[in-house]
């Protein structure tokens, strides 16, 4: 019979740490993807040819706010369920470094396809971002599914979102 994992009985990090590691990586992700977009939007953007799926541009923001809060919320409760010892802990920080990693290239993707204006290489970032929110999931799934969870609409949004990267390279 297998062994339980060993998890603390409550969180090892402060609620306001726990809250802060979770929240302020991502506010500062979002911050970028924004600022990064604001100038390019009505100028560059509009006049790239896009494929008859690229949705509205009123409806990215709003999809953001939905996902990096269910992010952050990933973020929080990932935060509070660390393994005491053992390869638990070492999937556990695992796991936690693949969040991170993917959230810098969350972040690296906004300033590359709008201020760099490099669709192809916005397309490899995208790609490999795809890659890395799954396997956060796949790490995550073993010490908290609810948080593994809250990430696969996120996944769903980068598939979406590398289909349109690539169409959009495709026919500009």
């Amino acid at each position: 019979m297998p062994t339980a994992t060993p998890f603390p009985d409550a969180p090892v990090l402060s609620p306001w740490l726990r809250a802060a590691a979770a929240i302020l990586p991502v506010a500062a992700t979002a911050y970028i993807g924004s600022a990064s977009t604001q100038e390019s939007i009505p100028t560059w953007y509009a006049g790239l040819n896009k494929p008859s799926f690229n949705p509205p541009n009123w409806v990215f923001p709003v999809a953001w706010t939905i996902l990096y809060s269910m992010i952050a919320i990933y973020a929080w409760r990932f935060l509070g369920v660390i393994a005491r010892t053992g390869s638990s802990r070492r999937g556990w920080w695992l796991a936690l470094a693949a969040f991170y990693v993917q959230l810098a290239l969350n972040a690296a993707w906004s300033p590359v396809f709008f201020t760099a204006q490099a669709v192809g290489a916005a397309l490899v970032v995208v790609v490999v971002l795809l890659i890395m929110v799954l396997w956060t999931i796949r790490l995550s799934w073993c010490y908290d599914r609810l948080a593994a969870w809250l990430l696969v609409p996120y996944a769903a949004w980068v598939s979406f979102a590398t289909l349109l990267n690539a169409a959009i390279l495709r026919l500009n």
